[in-house]
């Protein structure tokens, strides 16, 4: 990777380090983010070569503290905050301190989305808020992510990831059917809602690009998560069972979940319809489970999974995981393991996405990172921008954004 502002623009014909033949090219974003759905949203769009500048306090925000901390020549890096800061600048300026405040306001009129994930309320005390920026630039995107939306009576609640689970139901169906709540094993609230945060930006862009005239755009995470939720929303409304815990199992359909072979190990058969079902009978000597009349359609089978699953189990009994996988692999029907992410990350199709990318750090250390998963032909992702120290960029967002050499 370039080290220098010269070096990135002579690689790739971009002065903030990105190509001007990247698909978003041109397209200036301000990240007022913390912690992990603004941020990473704003990384999202960076990807494909929007010019992001990340605005953070004095000493940057609270992420860079977390572990795990890789050291390099230059002191400690936080690799939770270098996952979700690739491909963007930083400035650091004193939200209350009016110089700076008037400098952030020359950067907004310059800007084609600002980009925030602050509670509600906290933008417009620091005279930042949506009806004082289009003041600035009437053009501009104003997309806010948060907890619960700015409106209704849970406006200006605080809200983390968790929190977000919990409210929305999502814990109330995940984990075993005996166990407690349990959240999901990733921050399903925080980066689902980061990219309805991405994909509100761009519509937003083309609307204004198309009218003349910005947008305010308002992303809940309460909301996103029911918006994730629609099978299990609908399963309410159409039949009034409350969905609830099944540990990997599905409640409209079997054999769907991760099953237990014989040598102790778990993989996952998904024999989603009849057909697949009927091939699954026949791949573990189970020809009799065909014409059972527990099992003879999809609604049954969901319907008495945990007697199919104890039949199936059975089966399962005679041979390894490896094994069973490799006869349905042949027979055609959908299976996997149920891997580690340490076994993941070294799996051949992983490998040969190229989604794990090396990358540089600001500390002189080095480290890996998961790329953008998205292909497009005639773009190749690559990071242009490794992950900033803060405020690395004050001076020279102030150069190209103002034409002001001056400094901060």
């Amino acid at each position: 990777m370039a080290n220098s502002a010269d070096e990135k623009k002579n690689a790739t014909g971009g002065s903030d380090g990105s190509s001007s033949n990247m698909p978003l090219s041109g397209v200036r974003i301000l990240e007022f983010g913390q912690y992990a759905a603004g941020p990473f949203g704003s990384m999202l769009l960076g990807d494909w070569g929007a010019e992001v500048v990340k605005i953070e306090p004095p000493g940057g925000e609270d992420l860079r503290r977390w572990p795990p901390q890789v050291s390099g020549p230059d002191g400690d890096y936080s690799l939770n905050f270098a996952s979700i800061s690739r491909n963007k600048r930083s400035i650091t300026a004193d939200l209350k301190d009016e110089k700076d405040c008037a400098r952030i306001r020359q950067l907004i009129s310059k800007a084609d989305i600002l980009l925030e994930n602050f509670r509600p309320g906290v933008m417009d005390r620091l005279g930042f808020g949506y009806g004082d920026v289009i003041k600035i630039n009437p053009r501009i995107v104003y997309t806010s992510v948060s907890g619960y939306g700015h409106f209704g009576p849970y406006y200006g609640k605080g809200a983390f990831d968790i929190a977000i689970q919990g409210a929305s139901g999502i814990m109330s169906i995940t984990g075993e059917e005996d166990g407690p709540p349990a959240k999901c094993g990733v921050p399903f609230g925080d980066f689902a809602s980061g990219l309805f945060g991405a994909l509100s930006c761009m519509v937003g862009l083309h609307s204004a690009r198309r009218t003349g005239k910005g947008c305010r755009m308002d992303v809940p995470m309460l909301s996103c998560m029911l918006a994730c939720s629609a099978l299990q929303t609908s399963e309410y409304w159409g039949t009034g069972n409350v969905p609830s815990r099944m540990g990997s199992a599905h409640p409209r359909n079997a054999p769907y979940q991760a099953f237990q072979a014989g040598d102790g190990v778990y993989f996952i058969i998904a024999a989603g319809n009849d057909r697949l079902y009927s091939i699954l009978c026949d791949t573990i000597n189970c020809a009799e489970l065909k014409t059972d009349p527990r099992f003879i359609s999809t609604k049954l089978r969901a319907t008495n999974q945990k007697a199919l699953q104890i039949l199936i189990e059975e089966a399962l009994k005679a041979k390894s995981a490896d094994e069973w996988r490799e006869l349905m692999d042949l027979a055609g029907i959908p299976t996997a393991p149920v891997l580690s992410y340490a076994e993941v990350l070294q799996d051949p199709q992983v490998i040969a996405s190229g989604i794990i990318q090396p990358m540089s750090l600001p500390n002189g250390g080095e480290t890996k990172t998961i790329g953008n998963p998205v292909r497009m032909s005639g773009y190749e992702f690559e990071i242009f921008q490794q992950p900033p120290l803060a405020g690395e960029h004050n001076d020279v967002v102030i150069e190209e954004w103002l034409d002001d050499r001056n400094g901060w």
